[in-house]
């Protein structure tokens, strides 16, 4: 991802989430800049879309590896509060690790609905622009020497933030933004790099899902289309 379409699409982040994402949808922009419009009722957040786009012609998707961000002075915090330090090699892997998961998780759910993963541009090809943000882990698994446990309701939260492409024109055709807390069990228990990458595994499941049924949708439309 070029280095001014990060920076654009974090910026455009980072202010939606300084806003209530419950907020009534009449008080949010109806078009963004690039003139997509906010859809109703979807299963996201905040999702926008490009009028009259047809997603329903794309039946192969080229998915970019996920940019994967913490939430703001996340080590610094953790760091001042756990007795585990967090590195930055610590930090390099589970960026590593989340990005990895990601891919498994959406590659997964988008093959086995029947949509073709390639690695190039195409005329039927949507390419699909991901980003974990404000990635907040309550309990990291670190390489600190000594064994430590830290219980909690819930794993942490993350933000995801997409953008999907018309592979051949570069043409932005949609964004959306969506929030996710790990469920709260109602009480504490340990929290490891097994339930943290279990929690992951759920939220991302999620996303991935609606990510399918929206094509679906579009797809089963465009067919009804004269």
């Amino acid at each position: 991802m070029k280095f001014s379409a990060l920076v654009n699409f974090l910026l455009f982040a980072a202010f939606i989430l300084t806003s209530n994402l419950s907020t009534a949808a009449d008080e949010r922009a109806e078009f963004t800049i690039e003139g997509l419009q906010l859809i109703e009722d979807t299963n996201l957040a905040l999702v926008y879309v490009e009028p009259g786009v047809d997603l329903g012609v794309y039946s192969k998707i080229y998915l970019d590896d996920p940019h994967i961000a913490f939430k703001k002075n996340w080590q610094k915090d953790q760091n001042r509060y756990q007795p585990s330090k967090v590195t930055a090699n610590d930090i390099t892997k589970i960026k590593k690790e989340m990005s990895s998961l990601f891919m498994d998780v959406f590659s997964t759910t988008l093959e086995e609905g029947g949509y073709v993963l390639v690695t190039e541009p195409g005329e039927d090809v949507l390419r699909v622009k991901p980003a974990i943000i404000n990635l907040d882990i309550i309990a990291p698994a670190t390489n600190s020497a000594g064994i430590t446990r830290t219980y909690a309701e819930t794993a942490g939260e993350m933000t995801l933030y997409m953008e999907l492409y018309d592979s051949v024109s570069g043409e932005l055709i949609a964004k959306a933004l969506d929030r996710k807390e790990d469920r709260k069990t109602g009480y504490f228990e340990w929290q490891s790099r097994v339930t943290n990458r279990a929690a992951a595994n759920r939220i991302l499941q999620v996303w991935a899902n609606v990510l399918k049924e929206g094509l679906d949708d579009a797809r089963a439309s465009s067919l009804r289309s004269p």
